[in-house]
């Protein structure tokens, strides 16, 4: 006789089996992923937080937003939804911990965003206005427009915040996040991207194309008068489009499933909702590569701080590894002193787009990528 109960009973364990063989394999991605963007911070905190050449003292209070924004989803964003994950019982309903969980993840998305927006537009002046630069972007206003990035956000998503307030949140075994259900309110939901994604990515597209082709402009000119030039690096090319590409890989997949999601009233599928769900914390550690580690002088900087480091901590490992002395590291970080003298008080911080004006020995005209 065809017993059916243990039929269906070992369905259910291979099932049971299957989703902890997938979940084991999403934290262990969300907890690499976290540890890259959370040292990768650590190095540009440690970095930005002293002089760079060639950055002005307002870029370096956007970077410091962008790196507090980045560092959030390392250090706050994470940990809070794999413990959600660990000590929340799957059939349980909702409660006011998965609704503070996801207050903190719309708010660190949102800022994140409008702090990319905000650098794209001081570029932009910089580059376009660069005698106005001090007196349109003076230190007051670079700091109402930090506090802005940060604190419209919390004001925007606060009824996520609330149990009983008009979004309703669960916590989701797919991509083990505490997800608002944007299905019970589709008016808000697309108020969200209309107020957040939208814009912000309006103003970076505008300002990064309009710096682009300004680069492109001038690379043609220079092509025309300094032959020699002609083999160099179209360094707006290799920073503006790497850029916008991973803004877009990162951040379009998860608004277009939240569009999708409340409009149509269905989830996307499994893997692709942990995918789509996650990509834009990525977009944190990508950060570090697009607007710091290409820059030469964040480098250079980062090379002597950790030399600084290992003669301080360890100077016998110091001797082993051939790392330089004391007065050697003195007279390098001197130098990278010096040189921030000589740049333009209106250099773009860290995407590498600032065009600033120099004179070569033969009194010609060039407009560098920093």
């Amino acid at each position: 006789r065809f017993d059916c109960t243990n039929v269906f009973v070992r369905k259910n364990v291979r099932t049971r089996s299957l989703e902890l063989t997938h979940r084991s394999v999403k934290v262990s991605i969300i907890i690499a992923l976290g540890v890259m963007i959370t040292l990768g911070n650590i190095a540009v905190l440690l970095v930005i937080s002293s002089s760079v050449a060639g950055w002005s003292r307002n870029s370096r209070y956007f970077l410091l937003s962008l790196t507090a924004a980045d560092s959030a989803f390392g250090l706050l964003v994470m940990p809070l939804n794999l413990c959600v994950s660990l000590v929340k019982d799957y059939t349980e309903g909702p409660d006011a911990l998965c609704h503070v969980v996801a207050f903190c993840n719309a708010t660190v998305y949102s800022t994140c965003m409008y702090t990319l927006a905000s650098i794209s537009l001081e570029r932009y002046i910089a580059v376009f206005y660069p005698l106005k630069y001090s007196s349109i972007l003076t230190r007051k206003r670079t700091l109402l427009l930090i506090s802005f990035s940060w604190c419209f956000p919390p004001f925007l998503l606060l009824p996520i915040l609330f149990p009983d307030g008009i979004i309703e949140v669960h916590f989701s075994t797919a991509s083990l996040v505490c997800n608002p259900s944007y299905s019970t309110n589709v008016g808000y939901s697309l108020s969200l991207t209309g107020f957040i994604f939208f814009p912000c990515s309006i103003i970076m597209s505008y300002a990064n194309l309009r710096v682009w082709c300004a680069a492109k402009r001038q690379r043609l000119k220079l092509r025309k008068y300094d032959c020699a030039r002609r083999n160099r690096h179209d360094v707006a090319s290799r920073v503006l489009v790497p850029v916008m590409a991973a803004y877009y890989t990162c951040w379009t997949p998860c608004m277009a499933a939240m569009i999708y999601n409340a409009v149509s009233g269905s989830s996307v599928p499994e893997w692709a909702e942990f995918v789509v769900v996650w990509l834009p914390t990525s977009n944190g550690f990508l950060n570090c590569i697009f607007y710091f580690w290409i820059n030469q002088s964040f480098r250079r900087k980062f090379r002597l701080i950790l030399q600084r480091l290992i003669l301080a901590l360890c100077p016998k490992l110091a001797n082993i590894l051939g790392c330089c002395s004391s007065s050697k590291a003195q007279f390098i970080s001197g130098i990278l002193e010096n040189n921030s003298v000589h740049e333009r008080s209106s250099s773009v911080s860290s995407t590498c787009t600032l065009l600033t004006l120099s004179f070569s020995s033969s009194q010609e005209t060039d407009i560098r990528f920093f």
